[in-house]
């Protein structure tokens, strides 16, 4: 099964990419630009596999740049508080 196929997988897969990044030393804005790649990347290729996804999507499909560099920066919030928990 895709790590796509499941919200709660998809979000250990994204925190998993996370604690690599850090700690291989990421800082946070290089981060935060490659979750925007990410994004940018589902968007344009990745039909989204559940209702979570179709609302990213969604959401990603009418936000201006700036819009989109926030909605990916929650998301790294998003998956950095699913780790700690």
């Amino acid at each position: 099964m895709s790590v796509l196929n499941n919200w709660d997988h998809w979000k250990n897969f994204l925190g998993d990419q996370l604690d690599d990044a850090q700690d291989q030393g990421m800082s946070q804005q290089i981060i935060d630009k490659m979750a925007h790649h990410v994004g940018d990347y589902l968007a344009n290729n990745v039909d989204p596999k559940n209702e979570q996804q179709r609302v990213l999507s969604d959401l990603w499909s009418v936000a201006s740049e700036e819009e989109q560099q926030a909605i990916a920066r929650v998301m790294v919030k998003l998956v950095e508080n699913n780790n700690t928990k």
